[in-house]
């Protein structure tokens, strides 16, 4: 158990003791309280020294967690709240503390689709109104990117209770591309998020095949247990194996190669502060300010969504089938402006 935790259960043990007017504490029933508690929480015998009590004791009395606790001493040997209605689980809140209070929650409520969290409902929905009733018309500092409407968010917490229990899928699933649906089992791995959309990745097939599939939640039409079948659990890593992945489309090892960019002077700043991929070395500076960088991934769909986000501030050096494809898309693209179309009328 970490120290800091230590102290928080000495804390919050003297502070029940102090708040028992009924009986005397000496430093050393103070002590022996601290050591019950300790034992408690930690299944073995904590030593707790007549020095760390008493800088407890100091603490609590100070501003330093906030506490100011009255705490006094009386006939030279005994200590209480001056306050005998005082007690540290009822400090208010100041401004710092509501403005971190107010994130959290906004950040906590994001995860309210998995049952891991649903237990926090409760607690959320207090912390909401004592955030409001301490202090309203707060703006957030915060702001995270989602989206409620997404599709296949109901099957967050059905998908995550399967990978934790290890069990087998079968899923009902049509691909945007797919005229039907078809049914696949799959061994669950592990659920990605990735520019608002989630990701189930899993091992399909029996122990024989290895082949990985990832599936959009947004895709999945139904999801039944295959309690008959049993789990095996792959060595899988998921840094390993997104390791030169940008997106979630991981492609065998021959689509990994070595993709050398140029940006212009207005972008470079932004490419070098944050890296297209983990793997990104900045390989030249050219006095006109462009940049060029050097990137290990798959070819995969996302790199070229990625790589056409920077329109003509980018180039493709190599290697060659991507700068191909990347000029054959922009051509493509190019295509869709060249026909006149009337002012304000629709094609």
């Amino acid at each position: 158990m970490a120290q800091n935790k230590n102290a928080l259960i000495r804390y919050r043990t003297i502070d029940k003791c102090l708040q028992n007017p009924y009986r005397q504490w000496t430093l050393d029933d103070l002590i022996e309280s601290c050591s019950e508690a300790l034992y408690e929480y930690e299944g073995r015998q904590v030593a707790v020294s007549k020095r760390t009590v008493q800088l407890d004791l100091q603490t609590m009395r100070s501003d330093k967690l906030g506490y100011n606790a009255p705490i006094v001493v009386y006939d030279k040997k005994y200590y209480k709240y001056e306050d005998p209605d005082f007690t540290i689980t009822d400090i208010p809140l100041n401004d710092s503390d509501m403005s971190v209070l107010s994130e959290s929650v906004e950040i906590l409520k994001q995860f309210k689709d998995f049952s891991l969290f649903s237990e926090l409902g409760g607690i959320i929905q207090r912390l909401e109104d004592k955030v409001y009733t301490e202090k309203t018309n707060q703006d957030p500092v915060i702001h995270l990117d989602k989206n409620e409407q997404l599709k296949g968010l109901e099957h967050l917490d059905t998908l995550y209770q399967a990978i934790l229990k290890q069990l087998v899928l079968n899923i009902t699933y049509q691909s945007f591309k797919a005229r039907s649906a078809t049914d696949i089992t799959i061994h669950p791995y592990i659920l990605k998020e990735f520019n608002n959309r989630w990701f189930l990745i899993g091992k399909v097939g029996n122990s024989k095949a290895t082949k990985m599939l990832t599936l959009a939640l947004d895709r999945i039409q139904k999801i039944d247990y295959d309690l008959k079948t049993d789990y095996e659990k792959k060595d899988f890593n998921a840094d390993d194996y997104y390791r030169n992945t940008v997106g979630v489309t991981v492609l065998p090892e021959e689509h990994v190669m070595e993709v050398v960019l140029r940006f212009d002077k207005s972008n470079a700043p932004y490419v070098e502060t944050k890296p297209l991929h983990p793997s990104q070395k900045v390989i030249k500076r050219s006095e006109n300010g462009h940049v060029t960088v050097q990137i290990q991934v798959h070819l995969n769909f996302e790199l070229d969504r990625l790589i056409l986000g920077f329109g003509d501030s980018v180039k493709v050096i190599r290697p060659r089938i991507l700068k191909k494809r990347i000029r054959n898309k922009l051509k493509s693209a190019l295509e869709l402006y060249r026909k006149k179309v009337t002012k304000d009328k629709p094609e």
